[in-house]
Protein backbone atom coordinates (compact mmCIF):
# COMPACT_ATOMS: atom_id res chain seq x y z
CA UNK A 1 0.00 0.00 0.00
CA UNK A 2 1.32 3.40 -0.90
CA UNK A 3 0.84 6.30 1.45
CA UNK A 4 2.09 9.81 2.12
CA UNK A 5 3.27 10.89 5.55
CA UNK A 6 2.47 14.57 5.71
CA UNK A 7 2.84 17.42 8.12
CA UNK A 8 2.12 21.12 7.93
CA UNK A 9 5.04 22.97 6.28
CA UNK A 10 6.27 26.47 6.81
CA UNK A 11 4.88 27.56 3.46
CA UNK A 12 1.86 26.89 1.25
CA UNK A 13 3.62 24.89 -1.44
CA UNK A 14 1.87 21.94 -3.04
CA UNK A 15 1.32 18.79 -0.98
CA UNK A 16 4.22 16.39 -1.59
CA UNK A 17 6.41 19.20 -2.90
CA UNK A 18 6.80 21.14 0.32
CA UNK A 19 10.28 22.14 1.38
CA UNK A 20 11.67 21.75 4.85
CA UNK A 21 11.20 24.70 7.20
CA UNK A 22 14.47 26.47 8.01
CA UNK A 23 14.79 24.98 11.49
CA UNK A 24 14.52 21.45 10.15
CA UNK A 25 17.01 21.66 7.28
CA UNK A 26 19.99 20.78 9.43
CA UNK A 27 18.24 17.62 10.61
CA UNK A 28 17.24 16.71 7.11
CA UNK A 29 20.77 16.88 5.80
CA UNK A 30 22.11 14.45 8.37
CA UNK A 31 19.16 12.09 8.64
CA UNK A 32 17.64 11.73 5.17
CA UNK A 33 19.70 8.64 4.30
CA UNK A 34 18.65 6.88 7.50
CA UNK A 35 15.01 7.78 6.91
CA UNK A 36 14.99 6.23 3.42
CA UNK A 37 16.43 3.02 4.80
CA UNK A 38 13.95 2.75 7.66
CA UNK A 39 10.60 3.37 5.95
CA UNK A 40 8.43 0.41 7.01
CA UNK A 41 6.90 -2.13 4.66
CA UNK A 42 3.41 -0.67 4.90
CA UNK A 43 4.55 2.45 3.02
CA UNK A 44 6.91 0.85 0.48
CA UNK A 45 6.18 3.13 -2.47
CA UNK A 46 6.29 6.53 -0.78
CA UNK A 47 7.68 8.99 -3.35
CA UNK A 48 11.21 10.22 -2.55
CA UNK A 49 10.16 13.85 -2.62
CA UNK A 50 7.65 13.10 0.16
CA UNK A 51 10.41 11.87 2.47
CA UNK A 52 11.12 15.45 3.43
CA UNK A 53 7.87 15.40 5.37
CA UNK A 54 9.39 12.92 7.74
CA UNK A 55 11.73 15.66 8.92
CA UNK A 56 9.58 18.76 8.69
CA UNK A 57 6.80 20.51 10.54
CA UNK A 58 5.14 18.46 13.27
CA UNK A 59 6.84 15.07 13.41
CA UNK A 60 4.20 13.33 15.50
CA UNK A 61 2.72 11.26 12.70
CA UNK A 62 5.94 10.17 11.09
CA UNK A 63 7.32 9.23 14.48
CA UNK A 64 4.21 7.29 15.41
CA UNK A 65 3.82 5.37 12.20
CA UNK A 66 7.31 4.74 10.94
CA UNK A 67 9.32 4.05 14.04
CA UNK A 68 12.07 6.31 12.72
CA UNK A 69 14.62 7.57 15.23
CA UNK A 70 15.77 11.21 15.38
CA UNK A 71 18.86 12.92 16.69
CA UNK A 72 16.95 14.64 19.48
CA UNK A 73 15.97 11.29 20.96
CA UNK A 74 12.36 11.19 19.76
CA UNK A 75 11.83 7.69 18.40
CA UNK A 76 9.00 5.61 17.03
CA UNK A 77 6.44 4.17 19.41
CA UNK A 78 4.39 0.98 19.32
CA UNK A 79 1.98 0.71 22.26
CA UNK A 80 -1.01 -1.47 21.38
CA UNK A 81 -2.03 -1.41 25.03
CA UNK A 82 -3.20 2.18 24.49
CA UNK A 83 -5.76 1.09 21.90
CA UNK A 84 -9.41 0.83 22.99
CA UNK A 85 -10.75 -2.68 23.48
CA UNK A 86 -13.82 -1.83 21.42
CA UNK A 87 -13.21 -0.62 17.87
CA UNK A 88 -13.61 3.09 17.30
CA UNK A 89 -12.66 5.49 14.54
CA UNK A 90 -11.71 8.19 17.06
CA UNK A 91 -8.94 7.51 19.58
CA UNK A 92 -8.09 10.24 22.09
CA UNK A 93 -5.21 9.28 24.37
CA UNK A 94 -4.46 12.96 25.03
CA UNK A 95 -7.84 13.90 26.49
CA UNK A 96 -8.49 16.73 24.05
CA UNK A 97 -12.08 15.71 23.28
CA UNK A 98 -15.14 15.23 25.44
CA UNK A 99 -17.19 12.06 25.07
CA UNK A 100 -19.83 14.03 23.22
CA UNK A 101 -17.29 15.44 20.78
CA UNK A 102 -15.83 11.99 20.11
CA UNK A 103 -19.30 10.60 19.45
CA UNK A 104 -20.17 13.43 17.04
CA UNK A 105 -16.90 13.02 15.14
CA UNK A 106 -17.43 9.24 14.95
CA UNK A 107 -20.91 9.75 13.54
CA UNK A 108 -19.57 12.16 10.93
CA UNK A 109 -16.84 9.67 9.99
CA UNK A 110 -19.37 6.83 9.67
CA UNK A 111 -21.61 8.90 7.41
CA UNK A 112 -18.63 10.02 5.33
CA UNK A 113 -17.48 6.44 4.76
CA UNK A 114 -20.96 5.29 3.76
CA UNK A 115 -21.39 8.20 1.35
CA UNK A 116 -17.94 8.28 -0.23
CA UNK A 117 -15.98 5.13 0.60
CA UNK A 118 -13.17 7.19 2.16
CA UNK A 119 -12.06 6.08 5.63
CA UNK A 120 -11.16 8.92 7.97
CA UNK A 121 -9.52 7.93 11.26
CA UNK A 122 -8.64 10.34 14.08
CA UNK A 123 -5.93 9.91 16.70
CA UNK A 124 -5.39 12.60 19.34
CA UNK A 125 -2.10 12.21 21.17
CA UNK A 126 0.77 13.90 22.96
CA UNK A 127 3.98 12.24 21.81
CA UNK A 128 5.30 9.88 23.15
CA UNK A 129 1.96 8.94 24.70
CA UNK A 130 0.61 7.29 21.54
CA UNK A 131 -0.27 3.80 20.29
CA UNK A 132 1.98 4.61 17.32
CA UNK A 133 2.54 1.77 14.88
CA UNK A 134 -0.27 -0.25 16.44
CA UNK A 135 -2.95 1.85 14.75
CA UNK A 136 -2.04 0.46 11.33
CA UNK A 137 -3.51 -2.96 12.01
CA UNK A 138 -6.16 -1.71 14.41
CA UNK A 139 -7.67 0.50 11.70
CA UNK A 140 -6.72 -1.72 8.72
CA UNK A 141 -5.09 1.29 7.08
CA UNK A 142 -5.28 1.05 3.27
CA UNK A 143 -5.22 3.24 0.15
CA UNK A 144 -8.64 4.71 0.97
CA UNK A 145 -7.66 5.75 4.48
CA UNK A 146 -6.80 9.16 5.87
CA UNK A 147 -5.15 8.93 9.28
CA UNK A 148 -5.49 12.29 11.00
CA UNK A 149 -3.14 12.64 13.97
CA UNK A 150 -3.74 15.62 16.26
CA UNK A 151 -0.55 16.25 18.22
CA UNK A 152 0.62 19.71 19.37
CA UNK A 153 4.07 18.52 20.41
CA UNK A 154 5.93 20.15 17.52
CA UNK A 155 3.79 23.26 16.98
CA UNK A 156 1.24 22.56 14.26
CA UNK A 157 -1.38 20.19 15.61
CA UNK A 158 -2.65 18.75 12.31
CA UNK A 159 -0.83 15.81 10.71
CA UNK A 160 -2.07 13.49 7.97
CA UNK A 161 -1.26 10.11 6.50
CA UNK A 162 -3.00 10.04 3.10
CA UNK A 163 -3.63 6.79 1.22
CA UNK A 164 -2.74 6.54 -2.46
CA UNK A 165 -6.35 6.45 -3.70
CA UNK A 166 -7.23 9.52 -1.67
CA UNK A 167 -4.20 11.31 -3.05
CA UNK A 168 -5.46 10.75 -6.59
CA UNK A 169 -8.77 12.45 -5.83
CA UNK A 170 -7.85 15.24 -3.44
CA UNK A 171 -5.50 18.11 -4.39
CA UNK A 172 -2.32 17.91 -2.37
CA UNK A 173 -2.47 21.61 -1.60
CA UNK A 174 -5.69 21.05 0.36
CA UNK A 175 -3.90 19.34 3.23
CA UNK A 176 -1.26 22.01 3.68
CA UNK A 177 -3.91 24.76 3.55
CA UNK A 178 -6.01 22.86 6.08
CA UNK A 179 -3.08 22.56 8.47
CA UNK A 180 -2.22 26.21 7.94
CA UNK A 181 -5.74 27.37 8.77
CA UNK A 182 -6.76 25.18 11.70
CA UNK A 183 -3.51 23.63 12.89
CA UNK A 184 -1.28 26.61 13.53
CA UNK A 185 -0.22 27.19 17.11
CA UNK A 186 -2.06 30.49 17.41
CA UNK A 187 -5.37 28.89 16.43
CA UNK A 188 -5.32 25.90 18.74
CA UNK A 189 -3.85 27.77 21.69
CA UNK A 190 -6.60 30.38 21.46
CA UNK A 191 -9.54 28.10 20.67
CA UNK A 192 -8.35 24.79 22.07
CA UNK A 193 -7.12 21.51 20.63
CA UNK A 194 -10.69 20.25 20.39
CA UNK A 195 -11.67 23.19 18.18
CA UNK A 196 -8.81 22.45 15.78
CA UNK A 197 -9.76 18.77 15.60
CA UNK A 198 -13.46 19.43 15.04
CA UNK A 199 -12.82 22.11 12.43
CA UNK A 200 -10.38 19.87 10.55
CA UNK A 201 -12.76 16.90 10.54
CA UNK A 202 -15.59 18.99 9.13
CA UNK A 203 -13.30 20.55 6.50
CA UNK A 204 -12.11 17.09 5.43
CA UNK A 205 -15.67 15.79 5.29
CA UNK A 206 -16.76 18.73 3.15
CA UNK A 207 -13.81 18.29 0.81
CA UNK A 208 -14.28 14.53 0.36
CA UNK A 209 -17.94 14.99 -0.49
CA UNK A 210 -17.21 17.36 -3.35
CA UNK A 211 -17.22 15.92 -6.90
CA UNK A 212 -13.72 15.10 -8.09
CA UNK A 213 -12.59 17.68 -10.62
CA UNK A 214 -10.30 20.58 -11.38
CA UNK A 215 -11.70 22.75 -8.59
CA UNK A 216 -12.64 20.29 -5.86
CA UNK A 217 -11.44 21.15 -2.37
CA UNK A 218 -10.26 24.55 -3.57
CA UNK A 219 -11.44 26.09 -0.30
CA UNK A 220 -10.88 25.00 3.29
CA UNK A 221 -14.29 25.41 4.90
Amino acid sequence: MAAYLLQHPSSSLAFGQILLPVWAKSKAASLSCNIKQQIPKWVPRIPPKSLNFLLSGSLALSLSLTGVGFADGKVGVNKPELLPNVFTTVIDVAGFLSDGQKNRIALEIDALEKDTGYKLRVLAQNYPNTPGLAIKNYWSVDDNTIVFVADPTFGNILNFNVGASVDLDIPRSFWSRLAGKYGNIFYWREKGEDASINAAVMAISTCLREPVGANNCSEVK
